[in-house]
């Protein structure tokens, strides 16, 4: 009768997995660090692309997002069931 090797192979492989993906990731760090120290420093006046006309403060609304289509005040909007007593 020969013993079962399921779960301490299937441990195994699990560990072994575990540890290639982390000298995968390391190496990938690795060649960002390598990338970015080839690239060199960035000039005083260059502006981050990420944030490139971004200004302090409130931002301005996209026409899609425009609220100011026309149609009244919307201060004299009334709430539903309510009626004018006059």
């Amino acid at each position: 009768m020969a013993n079962k090797a399921g779960p301490t192979r299937q441990k195994r492989d699990k560990e072994r997995a575990r540890q290639q993906k982390q000298r995968d990731k390391a190496l990938r760090r690795l060649e960002a660090k390598h990338q970015k120290a080839q690239a060199g420093p960035r000039n005083k006046g260059d502006e981050d692309p990420d944030i490139a006309g971004i200004r302090p403060g409130p931002q301005p609304l996209p026409a899609q997002w425009d609220l100011d289509t026309g149609g009244g005040d919307s201060g004299s909007q009334q709430m539903a069931g309510e009626t004018d007593k006059e």
